[in-house]
């Protein structure tokens, strides 16, 4: 699971590498504003539904059952659900794909209702809801070719597949922007060209791997009935999951101008160590998790947990140090030219720093989620899902005018880590206590290394005097030694303290440079 975590976080790092050059590309060609306003909802739109019909409730069903069917059946038999479930998901995908094609007019004044009173920003997000509500079958098929290829322990192609999208959206911005009478038009047709991409990509390793796709609409085969019992309870929790994110967007949507795009790009930081690690552990071990379940190896599965969340706060935990002390230095080199002033990284900063505090919580539930898909339990995580989307509203509407958009992220953070810690409580009660002393010795010692981490970053700050209105060579400087010093003083002092996952990364560092 380890390697497996290693592979999905180091193709998930190549593909953050190119999402950043593709925002610092709309930053830089676009700003934040109008524009970016209304290309960021509509194309959000398109993307929950991607996480609601695959990686939210088809996907994250889809793969307990086929690990069921390649443990316990025949492969011809696993080849038949795997055929009969794109199919499927070809069909439904059509009609949905169809019908935001036209509502997209009321689709969009649902979702941000703000943007009525402006009628050239309310045209230019249907526009270009329109436009791009197609990526939606590309990008889901994608995901359940994901999961198949999960499922068969491959994990590279699908978790590089993203980077295709970043480099679409790149090259048509720079080609196609002058193209048009409204130059973000351009990201759209990246975004519809890397969906195509992304998806035709993954077929040759599914015939690699022995899973030629081809037509077959048996939707009557018991396969398709059982993963349609958790699929249910599943695209309940993944709507109301998804529902945190709008109810962002939405309220965002009545606040200043360029609010939902400083919450967007405080959003893709904050992805980032949660796409490198957290959600590669989670990617990782829901396989490893389901073969587990399959076989009855429940006290397997309660050390896997245990092990996935160590891992995982072994990376979150200084990341959100970093993330807190260095967020207006990484806005500032990563975003802050063209459009993008100096007002507009200290705004993104203050969206930053309140997802940052929830980090932990965004990286934990992945784990902790895919445990209860395992043991084929969907149910649970929708109920508190639904309890989670409540807190979220409530917190939002305390926050929002006092913070600003800070306000709405930081109640996303408050209603993740009350996700995070009543599923961890209702994990416990259905299979057993958890975190063993060995969890608790490694979390006192991340603690201890983090707080080294912090006080190397200020001195650093101090030391080389910060000023965000240095030249660029200068900022980027500064944040280079930080970055390269923080992770470097982390390790070691992990290393002293004895962590036992710095000594497994140590183990696994002189393993690979023998076999050189």
């Amino acid at each position: 699971m380890v390697r497996a975590a290693g592979v999905v976080g180091c193709a998930t790092l190549i593909s953050r590498i190119f999402g950043y050059l593709r925002d610092a590309v709309v930053a830089a060609l676009f700003g934040a504003g109008l524009a970016t306003d209304a290309f960021f909802v509509a194309f959000r739109i398109p993307n929950l539904l991607r996480r609601l019909f695959a990686e939210g409730s088809l996907t994250i069903s889809f793969i307990p059952v086929f690990t069921e069917y390649r443990e316990k059946r025949s492969h011809e038999e696993s080849l038949i659900l795997a055929n009969v479930s794109f199919t499927l998901l070809a069909v439904i995908l059509a009609a949905v794909s169809a019908a935001g094609m036209l509502l997209a007019g009321p689709i969009v004044r649902l979702i941000a209702p703000g943007f009525v009173d402006d009628p050239v920003k309310l045209d230019l997000t249907v526009f270009l809801t329109r436009f791009m509500f197609p990526y939606i079958f590309f990008v889901s098929l994608v995901a359940l070719c994901m999961g198949i290829l999960n499922s068969l322990r491959h994990f590279a192609v699908p978790a590089l597949s993203t980077a295709v999208l970043n480099i679409s959206m790149i090259v048509c911005a720079f080609a196609f922007r002058r193209c048009f009478s409204e130059p973000i038009v351009a990201l759209a047709v990246g975004v519809m060209a890397g969906g195509l991409l992304q998806l035709l990509m993954q077929f040759p390793v599914l015939m690699r791997m022995g899973v030629p796709l081809k037509p077959n609409f048996q939707f009557n085969h018991p396969g398709i009935r059982q993963i349609g019992c958790l699929m249910v309870p599943a695209l309940f929790g993944a709507a109301v999951y998804q529902l945190n994110i709008f109810v962002g967007t939405l309220l965002a949507s009545f606040l200043r101008e360029g609010s939902v795009s400083y919450l967007y790009y405080a959003d893709r930081l904050v992805e980032l160590p949660l796409g490198i690690f957290g959600i590669a552990v989670g990617t990782a071990s829901l396989p490893s998790l389901s073969e587990q379940a399959a076989r009855g190896d429940v006290e397997g599965l309660k050390r896997t947990v245990d092990f996935s969340l160590r891992l995982i706060l072994f990376v979150t935990a200084p990341a959100m140090v970093a993330l807190i002390i260095l967020g207006e230095p990484i806005i500032s080199v990563l975003f802050q030219r063209g459009e993008f002033n100096f007002t507009a990284t200290t705004l993104t900063n203050r969206a930053l720093l309140c997802y940052t505090l929830g980090l932990w919580a965004f990286s934990g539930i992945r784990v902790v989620i895919a445990a209860f898909y395992a043991v084929q339990d969907t149910k649970t995580p929708a109920k508190v899902a639904a309890l989670a989307v409540a807190t979220n509203i409530a917190a939002s509407l305390i926050f929002m005018f006092p913070l600003g958009h800070g306000g709405l992220a930081l109640a996303t953070s408050i209603a993740s880590a009350v996700n995070f810690l009543m599923l961890i409580h209702l994990l416990r009660r259905k299979i057993g206590p958890l975190f063993a002393p060995d969890f608790m010795i490694s979390l006192g010692k991340i603690v201890l290394s983090s707080t080294v981490l912090a006080v190397f970053l200020f001195a650093v700050l101090a030391l080389m005097h910060w000023d965000p209105t240095a030249a660029f060579q200068r900022r980027a400087l500064i944040l280079a030694a930080a970055v390269a010093g923080g992770l470097i003083s982390y390790l070691l002092a992990a290393l002293a303290f004895g962590s036992a996952e710095a000594l497994m990364l140590l183990r696994g560092l002189r393993r690979s440079l023998r076999r050189r």
